[in-house]
């Protein structure tokens, strides 16, 4: 449905690139790009759920950044690869704004995600001798719970201030998606009020997780430092290697997208930048975790071997 006092039922997405000669090999570079996305997230979801030793508070939380890698991929990825080969690539007000929502619901909920696999790191390595009590199930689902109460708040904000926008005549969203600074553009109105509701909830939803992950990491190098033995420092850092890593990718490419007013930062330039969180970290993320994890590469070859044992008989 169209915005209240709007004309526009109907929007336009101008993709990635103008250049036709461009659209097929970009069509099946993606397709691959979201093939080892479901690969790899579906993957590591399956030796997860199906194996004891992952069922860990730790795997946990891994498990529930696969599953939302893996929407929040599904979210933008095949509407992008239906634009490289759709005369003219239209989008309903209406589907529109419910890619809208649940990308902010991933997006968000990821971030806090990420913060809470951070405090489960730090209990681990500063507090191992009250590591299971302080991470219970109980206490898991809990944050969990907050994780998806904070990306579902979030969604609700920014849906409700982008409907509430007026769209006149010009329907070309100078995107591959509908994100929200490109429709604040196509607005007749001032948007002035929503560009701050933006830049404050995304201070909140990226500023709060990255003050989170900050103090975890420091009391956690804080406690590596007191480790006498280079075996156990080693180990501790290859436990936070692989979150760091992802911590890093996630982050950086967010805050450069939307904590810079689009004066600042180009459209143009903030679309190929958004290829990076939405499409690049939901590939890798399994991928990292899989290629720099001891406990999933041990548990991959077990369930591999059993597998040829099971097809030999």
């Amino acid at each position: 449905m169209a915005a209240e006092n709007s004309s526009v039922t109907e929007f336009i997405l101008a993709g990635l690139t103008d250049q036709p000669g461009l659209w097929i090999p970009l069509f099946f570079l993606f397709l691959g790009f979201y093939m080892v996305t479901l690969l790899g997230n579906l993957g590591l979801i399956t030796l997860i759920g199906l194996n004891a030793r992952l069922h860990t508070p730790m795997y946990f939380f891994l498990f529930n950044l696969s599953l939302v890698d893996f929407c929040y991929s599904t979210t933008i990825t095949p509407r992008m690869l239906k634009g490289f080969v759709s005369k003219k690539n239209i989008i309903l007000h209406g589907e529109c704004m419910t890619q809208l929502f649940f990308f902010c619901f991933f997006v968000i909920s990821e971030s806090f995600l990420l913060s809470a696999m951070a405090y489960d790191r730090y209990v681990a390595i500063c507090k191992p001798l009250v590591y299971t009590a302080t991470m219970s199930p109980q206490v898991c689902l809990f944050l969990l719970l907050g994780v998806y109460v904070m990306g579902f708040s979030g969604a609700i904000v920014h849906i409700g201030s982008v409907a509430s926008l007026t769209f006149c005549a010009d329907n070309l969203v100078n995107h591959f998606m509908c994100d929200i600074f490109p429709l604040l553009e196509l607005s007749c109105n001032s948007t002035y009020v929503h560009e701050l509701v933006v830049f404050v909830l995304v201070a909140i939803d990226i500023g709060m997780p990255i003050v989170t992950i900050f103090i975890s990491y420091a009391l956690i190098l804080h406690s590596i430092l007191h480790i006498h033995s280079t075996e156990g420092r080693s180990k501790a850092f290859s436990t936070c290697s692989s979150h760091i890593i992802v911590v890093s990718l996630f982050f950086g490419s967010g805050a450069f997208v939307y904590l810079k007013p689009p004066s600042i930062l180009p459209l143009n330039q903030g679309k190929v930048s958004s290829l990076f969180y939405t499409i690049v970290v939901p590939m890798l993320n399994p991928l990292i975790y899989s290629l720099r994890n001891k406990d999933v590469k041990f548990t991959l070859r077990k369930t591999l071997e059993r597998k040829n044992i099971f097809l030999r008989k």
